[in-house]
């Protein structure tokens, strides 16, 4: 089998400028067509005039023409995307095809078409990283998603090998969840490689893995994963019928999956927890979660996620139980100190004076002598001004984002006190509600309480304490409607499962906590 280098490439252009953005590890799913599968041709003039007027205009598309058998008289075509398929794949497809050959039919003899067709139509595909494809939008597929299809004249079926070779990133420590104790290793954006680290966890026939293709012009592969006896029959219903709904629609990272699957769109706290940590995906499966990973991106969504565990963390369980407790108290403090402190300061100073000790209260109205605004519009521009300060360190690069935002903190707050426009005391309560909430270890549950902060000010302003307790009671109530895949958010508190309290609000010895699914729905494990 010999190259004919005598043809040159034909360049074409695949209609959507993202599919071949995203290469598949999977085979090929549903192409979500409208109209019936057209087969492929025994003339391969006609399979290549389809494919260039698809792959149109596009520079990166190679049709490498090529004969074969005795006397060069057989003709194929090999079609591949060159930013996809690295050129030394290329060769070692036609090398395997020689490989074969000369086991089945014996040294120097040449390959034929009827021997390619007795090969992989008769006997099956002999070779592992082959597969045989007879319709033309699969092929257009499969090329789109990095594979290496060969077609040769004369007969109706092509060759799909899986040749995709595109860099990504190794598996490193976690970037955006650190590591105090316990393992190092983070996902990555290529979907093989994560579902592997998975599965070296879990040595489990159990552990099922279901991919799907989304739909559009992406076609990005999706997968999600559960512990077969572990998750709940109906909560595992429930979701599949979810992402039945959302087969067709465009998925590009997996916080799409989040927002199309999840029960209350307005509410501003997460259904879901995001992770890169594997170790902390298979405490969720062992706990009956269920796991989505999407090819192109680095996170893991565990669904459904419950209130009380966006205060855990994977390493509460590699400490001892009384360091992990009192960790986890402070985390509650936290929550609350973020959500509450400028209102509370508001409430205090306006409408409750007399609940400040004398000193205390002294030295507050010391500090505020001579600020010209009330105590809401103080706090209110200094929340904006860290909430900026926030924002800019996150947006700049890392190198300096930390170094611009710790100056810009101690500059800004040095000049607004020198200015005689916020007062010492108010910006302590700022910094502090600030660093309460990046102590919490989740950072979707951080984002609710900066949302939330606000109504809470207005709310100290206009009725003081009263106001306050209004919407910390609203909140209670929505908290308790809200529900995530169906699932009461507030369990195991509402409605109170008392077994279930050992990992909540303690944590307690790991020999006391025997593994068993969590129980949703009130049945016995």
């Amino acid at each position: 089998m010999e190259s004919n280098s005598g043809n040159s490439d034909t360049n074409a252009q695949q209609s959507s400028p993202q599919a071949s953005g995203i290469p598949s590890d999977s085979t090929m799913g549903s192409t979500n067509l409208k109209h019936p599968a057209i087969p492929v041709s025994h003339s391969l003039q006609d399979n290549l005039r389809f494919l260039e007027d698809v792959f149109r205009d596009s520079s990166d598309i190679n049709f490498k023409h090529w004969s074969y058998g005795p006397g060069l008289g057989e003709r194929a075509c090999s079609v591949y995307y060159n930013s996809l398929v690295q050129e030394d794949t290329i060769n070692y497809m036609k090398l395997s095809l020689q490989d074969l050959t000369t086991h089945e039919i014996g040294p120097g003899m040449n390959v034929t078409l009827h021997d390619i067709q007795y090969f992989f139509g008769q006997q099956g595909v002999s070779e592992k990283k082959a597969e045989l494809i007879n319709d033309m939008e699969a092929v257009v597929d499969a090329i789109s998603s990095g594979r290496l299809i060969i077609i040769f004249d004369g007969w109706d079926h092509g060759l799909n090998y899986k040749a995709e070779s595109v860099e990504t990133r190794q598996v490193i420590e976690p970037v955006n969840e650190s590591v105090v104790q316990g393992p190092r290793e983070s996902t990555v954006e290529n979907l093989q490689k994560n579902l592997g680290l998975l599965r070296l966890r879990l040595k489990t026939p159990k552990f099922k893995i279901v991919l799907m293709s989304g739909g559009g012009d992406t076609k990005t592969t999706v997968a999600y994963g559960y512990i077969e006896g572990t998750v709940d029959g109906e909560l595992l219903k429930e979701f599949k019928t979810r992402m039945e709904r959302i087969r067709d629609v465009e998925i590009l990272e997996t916080s799409y999956i989040e927002q199309l699957i999840e029960d209350s769109t307005f509410s501003p706290f997460p259904q879901h927890r995001y992770t890169e940590r594997t170790d902390m995906a298979v405490a969720g499966l062992l706990d009956g979660k269920i796991i989505v990973l999407v090819q192109g991106t680095g996170g893991m969504l565990l669904c459904p996620g419950l209130f009380t565990e966006f205060f855990q963390s994977s390493e509460d369980y590699y400490q001892r139980t009384v360091i992990s407790t009192l960790v986890r108290w402070l985390r509650i403090l936290a929550f609350i100190i973020a959500l509450s402190l400028p209102s509370i300061y508001i409430a205090l100073s306006t409408y409750h004076p007399e609940l400040i000790p004398t000193v205390l209260l002294l030295a507050v109205l010391n500090a505020r002598e001579g600020i010209p605004l009330p105590a809401f519009f103080e706090a209110l521009l200094m929340e904006f001004f860290f909430e900026l300060m926030r924002e800019a360190g996150v947006r700049l690069p890392r190198p300096i984002g930390s170094a611009v935002s710790i100056v810009g903190a101690l500059v800004i707050g040095d000049a607004a006190i020198s200015a005689g426009i916020a007062s010492p005391i108010m910006v302590i309560v700022v910094a502090l509600t600030g660093i309460a909430s990046f102590s919490i270890p989740q950072y979707g549950i951080a984002i609710a309480l900066r949302i939330l902060r606000f109504p809470l000010m207005v709310s100290a302003t206009l009725l003081g304490g009263f106001g306050m307790m209004v919407c910390f009671i609203i909140i209670l109530l929505h908290l308790s409607k809200l529900r995530t895949l169906g699932q009461p958010y507030l369990a195991p508190l509402a409605p109170l499962r008392l077994s279930e309290l050992r990992d909540v609000v303690l944590r307690a010895p790991l020999k006391k906590m025997l593994r068993k699914p969590r129980n949703l729905h009130n049945q016995k494990p």
